[in-house]
């Protein structure tokens, strides 16, 4: 089966191609395609989740995959959330993963809670009208610190401490990182919808 995968985040695509690697599935870009990003006007994932696979399914012919994802801290009342990829350009820097990071470290300066969540909704459709979309949602929460750790990863991977752990995302292997990640979990549980929806049947 052929799938497109509704995104051009490059570090999201190759942690989700990894992911997917044991799925009878084959899976292509939007960009391969030459689809456009689509509108994400929504103010919860799996709406603009939902928004993109339904969009790259139209665009394509195709079934679809997408990932909303984002970081939503508690301090600020569960924001960035579906801002996140934006987050940097409220305080006067230009979008980007470093910039992201920066931008929040100065926010939470003063701030001694500095519990956070990431989160990684799934959506797959069979076709921009599925009436059955797959969604599956994976969580993880942790800390803010209060510098970068690590190189691994992307995002906010560097100043997210995994208590479990004892180190940021970005500390962690590639291999541990995507087991229990938050798309890692998201993804855990779309492969066995995925099987039972779409793959097992006549």
């Amino acid at each position: 089966m052929k799938v497109v995968l509704a995104s051009n985040n490059k570090g999201k695509l190759l942690e989700l191609e990894h992911m997917f690697k044991d799925m009878p599935l084959e899976l292509v870009t939007q960009a391969q395609l030459g689809i456009s990003e689509a509108a994400e006007p929504f103010h919860t994932f799996v709406e603009n989740a939902l928004a993109k696979a339904r969009h790259a399914s139209s665009q394509s012919g195709l079934p679809a995959l997408a990932d909303d994802a984002g970081l939503c801290v508690d301090a600020f009342g569960g924001e960035p959330g579906v801002q996140t990829a934006f987050y940097a350009t409220r305080y006067g820097y230009s979008k980007g993963d470093d910039n992201n990071v920066i931008a929040l470290l100065e926010q939470m300066q003063n701030i001694s809670n500095r519990a956070a969540a990431l989160v990684s909704t799934l959506v797959g459709v069979r076709h921009p009208m599925d009436p059955e979309p797959l969604i599956a949602v994976g969580r993880v929460v942790g800390e803010i610190t209060t510098k970068p750790i690590g190189s691994n990863g992307f995002g906010f991977d560097p100043v997210m401490w995994i208590p479990e752990f004892g180190k940021t995302f970005a500390e962690l292997s590639t291999e541990i990182k995507n087991k229990n990640s938050h798309r890692g979990r998201a993804a855990r549980l779309m492969k066995q919808l995925i099987r039972e929806s779409w793959l097992s049947k006549p």
